[in-house]
This record gives C-alpha cells, sequence and structure tokens, in this order.
C-alpha cells in the first residue's frame, strides 16, 4: 500500500501540472511549491519551530488559537503556517503576517518533504481535522516531532473505514501523538480504529469567532446604510443564496440587502440582478451619494465578512444548497444573527447543533428558504413592544450557544503542554 501511495501522489502531482494549463488557482499552487523550500531556508533555517498545517482557509481560522497560544508559551521558537490549498495561501499571505514563515507545503515525494523539514527543527507540529500527508508523517516523527490533529473530524465514509485503509489507519496510529476530537462521535470512529491516543476537546472555530466580540467591528458606512432599518447578511454567497436576495428585495423593499459572494467575479454578475445596487467600493469615491436611500449593497472587496455580520438582523450563508460546502456559520452565530442556509451540507457538525439550539434553519430549496425569511422579517417588524417575536429569540438562541462552548483552545494547549 506504501508504494501505491506513492503512486498516487506522483500521480496527482502530474495531474495538477496538467491541470494548472487551464486554472489560474491551479497554477498558482504548482508555482508556489516551487518556492516553499526557499522561504524556510531564508527565515527558519536551524531554528525551532511550531508548525501548523492547514488545507484551506477554514483549517486556517480553526488552528489560528491554538497557534497564537502556542506561540506565548514558546516564545523563542519561530512558527511556520503551510497550506495545500491557494485559496488559503493566496488569502493569508496579504495579511499582516501571524507566523515567522508562510508558504504551501511540499508535495508529499520523499525527497521533497526530507529536503523541507531537515532545514529546521519542528518540536511541535499540528494538523488541522483531517489533512493528513504521511510521508511528511513519517519523517517528523523519525526526527522525534510531537504530532497533533486538532479540531480532528472523522467520519463513517472516510478511507480508514474501508477494507483498504487498514495501511491508512497504521500510518496515523505510529506517527500521531494525540487526536484533539470535535465531537464524541469523531473520538469513538477514531476508537474502532486504534486510534486511542485521544480528547473530545470541541471546535476551536468557536474560540476564534467568540474573540471578534472583543474587536472593533466597525465597518465604514455601514451604519449610514443601514439607516436603522432591518438588514440581512448574505455572506459568501452562490447563485441559490442569490436568487433568496431577490426574493427577499421584491418582497421587502424596506429591508437592507448586503451581499459578499464567495469569489469576487460574481460582482458583475450581482450588479446585473441588482442594476441599482451600491459597491462598497465606491463609497469612498461618492461624495454626494445618499446610501440612506439605497437598498442593496455589494461588497466587492475581500476580508469585510466577519464584521458585516455584526450590523445583521438575519444572515444567509452560502454553500450549503450545492455541493461546493456550507462556508462558516459561526461568525454570524457568534453575534447572536439567526442563520439561514441550504440543508446538502456535509462534515458540518455545528451546523446540526446550531439548527438543534434554535438558532439556524435549513432548506431545500431557495424558494423555501425566501418564504421563510419573508415571514419571519416581516413578523419581526410589526412586532411593536409585542411578545418576544420568533427572530428575536433565534437571535438570542444563536448567541447563547455559541458563547457557551468550552475553550477548545485551553483544553488542547494545556495537554499539549502536559505530554
Amino acid at each position: 500500500m506504501k508504494s501505491l501511495y506513492n503512486l498516487f501522489v506522483h500521480l496527482m502531482v502530474f495531474g495538477m501540472k496538467i491541470f494548472a494549463l487551464f486554472s489560474g488557482k491551479t497554477k498558482k499552487g504548482v508555482r508556489g511549491r516551487k518556492q516553499s523550500l526557499n522561504v524556510v531556508k531564508e527565515k527558519l533555517k536551524g531554528t525551532k519551530v511550531i508548525w501548523m498545517h492547514a488545507a484551506s482557509l477554514g483549517e486556517y481560522e480553526q488552528g489560528l488559537p491554538v497557534l497564537e497560544k502556542l506561540k506565548e508559551e514558546f516564545p523563542g521558537h519561530k512558527t511556520l503556517v503551510t497550506f495545500f490549498s491557494p485559496s488559503g495561501y493566496e488569502n493569508i499571505r496579504k495579511r499582516k503576517p501571524i507566523a515567522d514563515a508562510i508558504c504551501y507545503l511540499p508535495f508529499d515525494r520523499k525527497k521533497d518533504v526530507k529536503d523541507f523539514v531537515s532545514t529546521f527543527d519542528t518540536e511541535i507540529f499540528f494538523t488541522v481535522k483531517y489533512d493528513y500527508w504521511y510521508n511528511l508523517l513519517a519523517e517528523l516523527k523519525k526526527r522525534s516531532t510531537k504530532i497533533y490533529v486538532i479540531s480532528a473530524l472523522f467520519y463513517e465514509h472516510q478511507i480508514f473505514f474501508e477494507s483498504y485503509g487498514k495501511w491508512f489507519a497504521k500510518q496515523l496510529r505510529q506517527n500521531v501523538d494525540w487526536f484533539f476530537h470535535q465531537t464524541v462521535k469523531s473520538k469513538a470512529l477514531a476508537k474502532n480504529i486504534g486510534l486511542t491516543n485521544s480528547t473530545v476537546s470541541g471546535d476551536t472555530r468557536f474560540d476564534r469567532v467568540k474573540q471578534f466580540l472583543e474587536r472593533d467591528n466597525h465597518l465604514e458606512f455601514l451604519e449610514e446604510f443601514k439607516s436603522e432599518r432591518p438588514l440581512v447578511a448574505f455572506g459568501s454567497s452562490w447563485q441559490a443564496e442569490e436568487d433568496i436576495a431577490q426574493v427577499v428585495a421584491k418582497k421587502l423593499p424596506e429591508v437592507k440587502i448586503v451581499l459578499a459572494p464567495h469569489e469576487l467575479r460574481r460582482v458583475p454578475h450581482l450588479q446585473k440582478l441588482f442594476p441599482s445596487a451600491v459597491l462598497y467600493s465606491s463609497l469612498s469615491k461618492s461624495q454626494n451619494l445618499d446610501i440612506s436611500n439605497c437598498q442593496v449593497l455589494i461588497i466587492d472587496s475581500i476580508g469585510k465578512l466577519s464584521k458585516l455580520y455584526s450590523y445583521a438582523d438575519l444572515a444567509v450563508v452560502g454553500g450549503g444548497f450545492h455541493a461546493a460546502g456550507l462556508h462558516n456559520i459561526l461568525e454570524a452565530a457568534v453575534y447572536g444573527v439567526p442563520v439561514i442556509f441550504g440543508n446538502q451540507y456535509k462534515k458540518n457538525p455545528e451546523a446540526d447543533a446550531l439548527i438543534d439550539a434554535k438558532g439556524a434553519k435549513c432548506f431545500d430549496d431557495f424558494l423555501a428558504a425566501s418564504v421563510f425569511i419573508t415571514e419571519v422579517m416581516k413578523k419581526d417588524m410589526q412586532n411593536e413592544g409585542g411578545e418576544k417575536s420568533f427572530l428575536k429569540q433565534m437571535s438570542e438562541n444563536a448567541y447563547n450557544f455559541v458563547n457557551s462552548q468550552p475553550d477548545a483552545t485551553e483544553i488542547i494547549v494545556k495537554k499539549i503542554l502536559s505530554l
């Protein structure tokens, strides 16, 4: 099986190089990996390192609270963050650097991994959720690195639970020192394949979003745009969420709508759907525009979404109506904003939990979601000092759900320091 795995890696690399001829995103990943070794040689050579690996942006946000805490505990160590996906690396490299070095994870070929890892001394390595590269884990273990998986999530159809997956489970047993699981179910599944070195610590994303409440969430022009009227925020939107926005805009003209598309290339499409909409980037240039009378605002820049939710009365989060995957619902819920999304999501235990807490609802299609949003917004606007509206109760439930979660970061770091 080891030979088959290495063959798979080589075929994957070959396939990515071919695909890079047609995909700009893949091309960035292939080209970026050519620079990874130079990055660590320049910034980390010969130093002790704490290394976090994240497949993409979502996993990075999940792992960040743990990395920040470990930096406090090991002030003399350098820090490294690696990504597999360009969507993670390209986004984070534009921000204020959290680590001493940020780069793509080399492809999991033995020589590439050995050259990369031998450049510095990794004392602690952790990967987030379930991004496992077996040559990397084996090479780190040879060097006596402590290896952890945080916010681990095992589910029934992973390769470990198939008849041909025993080799992969064995690699995890041999090389990973401790698993920090998001859920009890994940821990139980891991135990079935012999991964008993584990703790249910919870999801570190809760720790990450709770930090939002302590910062300044002001966004320029948003208060003026909202003008004390109800606001529905559409975060990381795709077509289905934008269809909902069209219905809400037509049925509830008094309700403000903000659209933050998953990809900025959707902005021209949104402008066609909402011809009278205002682009956020244009506001600083428009001295005489009275945006209090505008109904729809399109966010055409990156990094605003988590602050935008703090202005919302209800949030519609994208990705749940198709296979793209549900985006982060906790960024909205932490402010006490009820969340609506499609029910085709997978591997999102927090979505099921928030629904159970009555702080969110999911729907089969955009029409059902549109009807629900229209009804609850109307009732909320008609409720003047009477009983608590359904929307207000959802809001309270969402806030209490997120802010009552345990401090997963504290549990994880305390255990790491004890091992």
